[in-house]
């Protein structure tokens, strides 16, 4: 499965897993970057299952692709906002 969310739609793409593929087959093969013009997979992080790893990763059977959007805003800044401390 490939997946990519923005905050107003989430795509979930289910491919039938193949020995030796890798992320960067899989992604290629979900379609998503021709429906999602913004990803840039020398910008974007890619992960399974929440933890970042590379393209050129050999997937396993029931693998979740992650494809991460850039942040918007410093996680450390983000709390100190939160907190008050502009």
């Amino acid at each position: 499965m490939v997946v990519y969310a923005r905050p107003e739609v989430q795509r979930l793409k289910y491919l039938p897993y193949r020995p030796g593929m890798r992320v960067i087959d899989a992604i290629e093969q979900s379609g998503i970057l021709a429906e999602f013009a913004e990803i840039d997979l020398v910008r974007n992080p890619v992960g399974i299952f929440g933890k970042r790893c590379s393209l050129e990763r050999a997937l396993r059977p029931g693998d979740r692709v992650e494809i991460y959007r850039p942040l918007a805003l410093d996680p450390k800044e983000a709390r100190r906002r939160r907190a008050g401390h502009d």
